[in-house]
């Protein structure tokens, strides 16, 4: 499953002002979230806290992170818990994922991994990527729900059609295996790509593999050895660095002098998106 700790700047979003807002509320969602930004946390608390007390959702997740990151109050997952199901229950879909993860792991929740996938549904019906991508998780290992393949991959399509670079990997490898899908190389060599285009480091091993053995796309080394470059760089634990660089010394051994300049040239050159 995603998810080991949560973030509030990707998540907020600023409302503009309308005939019907109240402008003093919304400066003080704005002054919450620039407290916040500028890790003035206990500042972020005095502005949240009243607004969470009145029932704003969007408060009530806010103290839900800062209790469950520990920042600017004592770690506490029952009270991340508690503030997460206030704005979950008022449809937040952030706080519904969130407080799923809570009930996967038992954090400040009795663990239950059915409840979580209840939240999870919520949320991912609402199109939160993050919560596609649990809901998918627990489908695909039976973990709150029975074990079913093509549940798994409709979800992880719904968050790799948002351009989630995790959803996409996992797409790619269900067309690879034929998932509760008919594999395709097509289809998984195009969604490895789009993942491996946003810094993935995984998908960049598996669209280099897909160069290397010709499964999808052309058969083309120099493709190949720049992926596996690019996961070396760009990995951030050890074992898919090595796996990376590994697979980059097999196909190099297949390579002319001028075709490893050509890769490492592309490489250097390489930006996500390009």
């Amino acid at each position: 499953m995603k998810n080991t700790g949560h973030s509030i700047a990707a998540l907020i979003l600023v409302i503009g002002v309308t005939a019907c807002a109240s402008p003093t509320a919304e400066d003080q969602s704005d002054a919450v979230f620039t407290a916040y930004e500028q890790g003035d946390y206990q500042e972020t608390l005095r502005l949240a806290r009243p607004l969470a007390e009145q029932g704003s959702p969007m408060e009530q997740f806010i103290l839900g992170v800062m209790y469950e990151n520990g920042t600017g109050v004592p770690q506490d997952y029952a009270e991340a818990a508690a503030w997460y199901r206030k704005a979950a229950d008022q449809g937040k879909a952030e706080a519904q994922n969130n407080l799923g993860t809570l009930y996967l792991s038992g954090r400040g929740v009795p663990q239950d991994p059915v409840e979580a996938v209840r939240w999870f549904r919520k949320a991912a019906e609402l199109g939160k990527a993050e919560a596609q991508i649990n809901l998918a998780s627990a489908y695909r290992t039976g973990q709150g729900v029975p074990k079913d393949d093509a549940e798994a991959t409709k979800w992880y399509r719904h968050a790799a059609e948002q351009g989630d670079a995790d959803a996409q990997l996992n797409l790619g490898y269900a067309y690879h295996v034929g998932l509760g899908i008919p594999a395709d190389h097509d289809e998984e060599a195009s969604w490895y790509r789009k993942s491996a285009e946003q810094g993935n480091a995984q998908a960049q091993i598996n669209i280099g593999m897909t160069y290397f053995k010709g499964m999808g796309v052309p058969q083309d080394c120099v493709q190949a050895h720049m992926w596996f470059n690019l996961a070396a760089a760009s990995a951030t634990d050890d074992a898919t660095r090595n796996l990376a660089v590994t697979n980059r010394e097999v196909v190099q051994a297949a390579m002319t002098p001028t075709q490893i300049a050509d890769a490492q040239k592309m490489a250097r050159e390489w930006k996500p998106g390009s």
